[in-house]
C-alpha cells in the first residue's frame, strides 16, 4: 500500500520542494496551503501527471485550532493512512521589543508551535498504525537568534523542545525529528551586506538550497533508528565561533 505524507505550507518554496522530493520516494502527498491556492493546485497537478492520484490539496488556516483535526480527518477519509507528517508551515515576521503586540505573538505561536503539536497529536493514531514519523522544520535561529525576531526565535526554540519531548512520548511506534535550516531563503528585507556577512560565517562559504532541506527530510523519513534528533542543515554555520 502506498505511503502517504502530509506537508504543511507546501504550496511553494521549501514546502513545495519537500513535497516533490517525498513524492519521488513513492509517497502520496497531501499539499496543505493557507492562501496560495494556485501554486498548490499547480504542484498537485504536476505530481499527478507523474503518478495519477498521488497528490491532493488541503486548505486550512493553522491559526485556527480546529484546522489540525480537520486536515487529519480528511486524509483518513481520502487515503486511510498517514506515514509522514512534515510540519513546515511557519510565520516569519520581525518583532519590535519596544511594542508588545499580543495579536502578532499569538499568531506566530499558533502557527509555529501550537499547530505542529495539534497536528502531531491528531495524527498519532494513524502514524502509530503505520509506524510512521514526524519531521518538524525548526531553525538555527532558535539557538543563534538575530536581532528583531524574538517571537519567531522563541517559537522555533519551543518547537525544538516539542520535537524532543514528543520523540519520547510517541516512541517506540512513532519517530519524531527536526530539520533546522540555516541560510536557505533570504528575508525580503535582508540587504546585500548582511547576506555577505552570513555567508562569510558559513564554513561552506555559500547559501544553501531548498533541495538541501528536502533531502534532509527524506533522510529522516526513511531512517528507522533515528528519533529525537535535530538535523542542522546550515553549511556549518552553527559551529562558527
Amino acid at each position: 500500500m502506498d505511503k502517504t505524507a502530509l506537508i504543511t505550507g507546501a504550496a511553494h518554496r521549501i514546502g513545495a520542494e519537500i513535497a516533490r522530493s517525498v513524492h519521488l520516494l513513492g509517497y502520496r502527498v497531501a499539499i496543505h496551503y493557507r492562501s496560495n491556492r494556485d501554486a498548490a493546485f499547480r504542484l498537485a497537478a504536476s505530481l499527478n501527471d507523474e503518478r495519477a492520484g498521488s497528490a491532493i490539496t488541503l486548505q486550512g488556516d493553522l491559526n485556527l485550532a480546529r484546522t489540525a483535526q480537520t486536515l487529519i480527518e480528511t486524509i483518513e477519509v481520502q487515503w486511510g493512512r498517514l506515514d509522514l507528517l512534515v510540519n513546515n508551515a511557519s510565520i516569519f515576521e520581525p518583532s519590535d521589543p519596544s511594542i508588545a503586540c499580543v495579536e502578532a505573538f499569538d499568531s506566530t505561536i499558533a502557527t509555529n508551535i501550537r499547530a505542529p503539536y495539534l497536528l502531531s497529536t491528531n495524527a498519532a493514531v494513524l502514524l502509530r498504525d503505520s509506524s510512521g514519523c514526524i519531521v518538524n522544520l525548526t531553525d538555527i535561529s532558535a539557538s543563534r537568534p538575530p536581532s528583531g525576531y524574538a517571537v519567531y526565535c522563541a517559537s522555533k526554540a519551543g518547537l525544538i523542545g516539542l520535537t524532543k519531548a514528543m520523540a519520547r512520548d510517541l516512541a517506540p511506534e512513532i519517530r519524531v525529528n527536526g530539520v533546522s535550516p540555516g541560510a536557505i531563503i533570504w528575508a525580503e528585507d535582508e540587504d546585500a551586506e548582511h547576506r555577505a556577512e552570513v555567508v562569510e560565517k558559513t564554513p561552506l562559504g555559500r547559501q544553501g538550497a531548498t533541495t538541501d532541506i528536502a533531502q534532509a527530510v527524506c533522510y529522516l523519513a526513511e531512517a528507522p533508528y533515528v528519533t529525537g534528533h535535530i538535523l542542522e542543515v546550515d553549511g556549518g554555520r552553527s559551529i562558527y565561533i
